[in-house]
């Protein structure tokens, strides 16, 4: 991972914990996701004119991907729900990099080698720890269904860390597989919305339509910087640098959601740090 990539994947960190911050904040769950997911869909199609169609290889994997991506969606929205966004949030991202490590030594035949495979494994480390540590600074346990909606989130992004990840070095084009799986993902999750809300949807989403589209901007911009990564660099080495975002989260949810920090958490952040430069050092 040279240090270019290295660069992009922590501004996407940046990027994703933001739009995160601004779903958690909009209390209507459903809302904020059919929000992003609806401006995603409209800035990948306006992405998807300009730019070359994916591969015929790209397809399947666009199809998987936006199957994936409404699961978690919803797995996010169930997790927010029932937990705290310091706790849940990163609960959720810090389990997929191990997760994407074997995946992507199965299907990709990408084998990291002792330095990546330790800085994964400590990164991942220092993600949960933030997550459950935190829960212990806080006094008490998270619920444990918003625990199991945070696992399975985390099972949800590894999936399509993977797919995303074959589907991008098919596709031949970026910009065009970030555009068309945003439109993908987003019209396929709206008709849910829809029907969960019937004729109530318009009327709830006007108020918050600025605030859906500056996290469907920002949602876009750090899977869009994810994605080109992915076709630089390998899949596992990637997928831990980007949750390098929890540290983000955990400092947004002390400042504007009013949960604590504390001295766990600066213990796992240090964990991250550490995790990092071990996967850097072949570079």
């Amino acid at each position: 991972m040279t240090p270019l990539v290295a660069a992009a994947v922590l501004a996407a960190a940046i990027t994703h914990a933001s739009w995160n911050a601004i779903a958690h904040a909009i209390r209507d769950q459903l809302l904020s996701m059919t929000l992003i997911a609806g401006g995603g869909a409209l800035i990948g199609a306006v992405l998807a004119c300009f730019a070359p169609l994916p591969a015929a290889g790209a397809w399947p994997c666009l199809l998987a991907s936006a199957a994936l991506h409404v699961a978690y969606m919803l797995l996010l929205t169930r997790s927010f729900a029932l937990g705290d966004f310091g706790q849940m949030y990163p609960l959720a991202r810090g389990t997929a990099p191990l997760v994407v490590t074997v995946l992507a030594a199965v299907f990709v035949g990408e084998r990291p080698d002792g330095w990546a495979t330790a800085g994964v494994a400590v990164a991942s480390a220092g993600l949960v720890g933030l997550a459950v540590w935190g829960a212990r600074g806080h006094g008490r346990r998270p619920d444990r269904a918003a625990v199991v909606a945070a696992l399975a989130t985390g099972l949800a992004i590894a999936g399509y860390t993977t797919v995303d990840g074959i589907g991008v070095r098919a596709s031949g084009t970026p910009v065009g597989y970030i555009g068309w799986l945003m439109v993908m993902q987003g019209t396929a999750l709206l008709p849910y919305a829809w029907l969960r809300r019937r004729g109530e949807l318009l009327p709830q989403i006007r108020p918050f339509a600025a605030r859906g589209m500056l996290g469907a901007a920002l949602a876009m911009a750090a899977y869009g910087l994810v994605l080109w990564a992915q076709t630089k660099a390998p899949l596992a080495p990637v997928a831990a640098l980007r949750e390098s975002s929890i540290i983000v989260g955990a400092a947004i949810g002390t400042l504007f959601f009013k949960e604590r920090f504390g001295a766990p958490r600066i213990a796992a952040a240090g964990l991250m740090v550490v995790g990092i430069g071990l996967m850097l050092h072949t570079s």
